[in-house]
């Protein structure tokens, strides 16, 4: 397949592409900065804010995998900072969805990333691909990025919002930030603790990708979330184990709230989501727990 991946040179990107790539597909990386192309893989230049000659690529996609967008962790949400985050995901799905409407034939697949804040905070409730909109930023940001995504469908295209978790890997998002404190022997969970964590191994995101793409009667949220999330908590005590580190030193939630103001509540409210459509369609988890996936990346770290 012709594949076009958008955010193919970032944390989750570059292990798609090179995945897509393994597999035999022919990847072109839709990119701000554009450099030589390596066997199946290509880089074309766009700035995801305006049409050019990138469009010819969609014209020939088999599919489009789309993960373009600011990095949500980074910077306190000022009011700035969220025109960037809502701007830098809803103009590029849009420019995206505008390139498809202007081949000659639709569009067969739009995989295109959203989150799991779209439930807002849910305390202990289970939710999954059937539950409502939630409240807060994340749910708005994440409810306008698949509105654009969804304009899509009216064009005949089959399109697939991949609701991420916590993805966990060594060299990049969160867990390195939370492994830090560990290597230092200061590690603990954040505040209150009971919060739950719906993760997924970098590997099981991938290949939920992957999955989407050959599953042709799949669209609409999936949420890409192992099927056993954990609170806080459990996740410390996990982190701490596989480290070998004790976690008993508590980040209390207010100073991280003054600290990082309402970004401060991606740590101290949560989700327990459950990945339904990827369990009923017989998609088989490589890392469905906890421990395994944390010893897989512990182990990656130390040979590195």
């Amino acid at each position: 397949m012709n594949i076009v991946v958008t955010g193919g040179t970032g944390f989750i990107g570059h292990a798609l592409v090179a995945e897509l790539a393994r597999a035999g597909h022919d990847v072109a990386v839709l990119s701000r900065k554009p450099r030589p192309g390596l066997g199946p893989v290509r880089y074309v230049e766009w700035d995801a804010r305006s049409s050019g000659p990138w469009q010819e690529t969609i014209a020939a996609a088999d599919a489009v995998v789309n993960l373009a967008g600011e990095p949500i962790g980074e910077g306190r949400w000022t009011n700035a900072r969220k025109r960037i985050l809502v701007e830098s995901r809803t103009l590029a799905t849009r420019l995206l969805v505008e390139a498809a409407a202007n081949r000659s034939q639709p569009l067969p697949l739009l995989i295109s990333a959203s989150g799991i804040g779209y439930y807002g905070a849910q305390d202990d409730r289970l939710v999954d691909e059937r539950s409502p909109l939630g409240e807060g930023f994340l749910a708005e940001l994440s409810a306008a990025w698949e509105a654009e995504a969804l304009l899509a469908s009216r064009l005949g295209t089959r399109v697939v919002l991949m609701r991420f978790g916590m993805v966990l890997e060594r060299d990049g998002g969160a867990l390195p930030k939370m492994m830090l404190p560990f290597h230092l022997f200061a590690g603990g969970p954040v505040l209150p603790g009971t919060q739950w964590i719906s993760w997924i191994h970098r590997a099981d995101l991938v290949g939920l990708i992957q999955w989407a793409i050959d599953v042709a009667d799949l669209s609409g949220p999936v949420n890409a979330v192992a099927p056993e999330p954990v609170t806080m908590n459990v996740f410390c005590d996990t982190l701490g184990k596989v480290l070998h580190r004790p976690s008993w030193l508590p980040v209390p939630g207010l100073a991280l709230r003054l600290a990082l103001g309402e970004l401060g509540t991606l740590m101290t409210t949560g989700q327990r989501v459950g990945p339904v459509k990827a369990k009923t369609g017989g998609y088989d988890f490589r890392y469905p727990s906890l421990e395994p996936a944390l010893r897989a990346i512990v182990k990656k770290e130390s040979r590195a």
